[in-house]
């Protein structure tokens, strides 16, 4: 595999993303991408070069229309019904191969005929299909209107670019299944790469629940807010989103909401803690395996992408989670409670043995051997 993977370096790839505006899990799939292929260059909607790593910022990076305004990427959100039509605009000819990735608009990219083109599926389009309700319910009122008769127009254009991918591949089990639902696709899996700790694992946890991620609606914060402050625990909230403010508005005494640090003190807040809560119904769950490779036992809601990272024990497995069963305050603080009341039967070494299976390497074999299928 590594002769194969040296060979593929070679390749000139187009790497569409819808946004490139922050530094999360998309963007972490797109650096090990880049990293694949190093003449690559990153096609995208718009751009925010302050959030991104310097390996991204090395490849060329092409935008649309779309970011031509001042800080135009504070209001993506709103421009949804034109990322198909922008997205149409990038010019991938001259490309031996596409590799689209993200959600909305990515895959609409328009690839020349005999170019291959592989979708990398973090989940189906959410505001279209299964979460299309509570996104509306999101937007300002008087756009509203304007947001619902244009979704058709867009579920058109996306199951029509559906057909225009040669392979998909899901980043997880979870959403082959769901792309199987809304896509009648079959789909690779290969997980996304986390960057993993090697670290010696601290003998005595901190005093602190951690917490990381994105600061938008649907990773649930709130609820892990509420519960750390009936319970007064301590709890760290580490991430920046556009609900910073009002989350660190709900924030007890207990609670400190830090937005976005810096990897150094990331570290430090993950090596320090006792344990890692997550509420969200993810596709995966990036940072909950960078906790386990730090040897953090989790407390998570127990569907989606986080039942193929954790284990509460049940069948018979190492356990190093407690899983709730609902998205709620009161079962967030039942499951702190249980845990609190079973910590001395996780084993933090083997927790940080286990997040093994997500690396950067199993991510870059995984992806080769797709790429290697297609170009066939």
């Amino acid at each position: 595999m590594q002769e194969r993977t040296r060979d593929l370096r070679q390749l000139r790839v187009a790497i569409v993303h819808p946004f490139l505006i922050s530094n999360g899990g998309g963007e972490k799939v797109v650096e090990a991408l880049v990293a694949t292929f190093p003449r690559a260059e990153l096609f995208t909607l718009m751009a925010d070069r302050s959030t991104l790593s310097p390996l991204l910022l090395e490849r060329p990076i092409h935008t649309t229309v779309l970011d031509r305004g001042p800080r135009a990427w504070r209001y993506y959100q709103h421009l949804s019904p034109l990322y198909d039509f922008a997205t149409a605009r990038h010019d991938v000819s001259g490309f031996d191969l596409v590799i689209s990735s993200g959600g909305p608009g990515a895959k609409t990219v328009t690839v020349p005929g005999g170019i291959p083109h592989i979708h990398y599926c973090h989940s189906p389009v959410r505001y279209l299909w299964d979460q299309h309700e509570t996104w509306l319910e999101r937007l300002p009122l008087a756009i509203r209107p304007a947001f619902a008769l244009s979704v058709r127009g867009q579920r058109k254009r996306d199951l029509a670019a559906v057909n225009r991918v040669d392979s998909f591949v899901a980043n997880s089990r979870y959403i082959a299944a769901r792309i199987r639902r809304y896509y009648g696709r079959d789909s690779a899996v290969v997980y996304p790469p986390v960057s993993l700790s090697s670290a010696p694992v601290m003998e005595r946890a901190g005093d602190y629940y951690l917490t990381v991620g994105r600061l938008v609606p649907g990773k649930r914060t709130e609820l892990l807010i509420a519960a750390c402050n009936r319970l007064r625990r301590r709890l760290i909230v580490a991430g920046g989103g556009a609900e910073l403010a009002a989350l660190q508005a709900l924030a007890g005494e207990t609670v400190e909401v830090l937005g976005r640090v810096s990897e150094t003190r990331l570290q430090e807040l993950y090596a320090g803690a006792r344990a890692f809560l997550f509420a969200a119904d993810e596709d995966f769950g990036i940072a909950t395996v960078e906790a386990q490779s730090y040897g953090l036992p989790a407390i998570a809601y127990g569907h989606g992408g986080s039942l193929e990272i954790l284990s509460d024990g049940a069948e018979g497995t190492t356990p190093d989670a407690v899983f709730f069963a609902e998205q709620s305050s009161a079962a967030v603080e039942g499951a702190i409670v249980q845990f609190e009341a079973e910590e001395d039967r996780f084993d933090r070494c083997e927790i940080q043995r286990r997040a093994a299976r997500f690396s950067a390497e199993r991510f870059r074999e995984g992806m080769a051997g797709v790429v290697l299928e297609a170009l066939r």
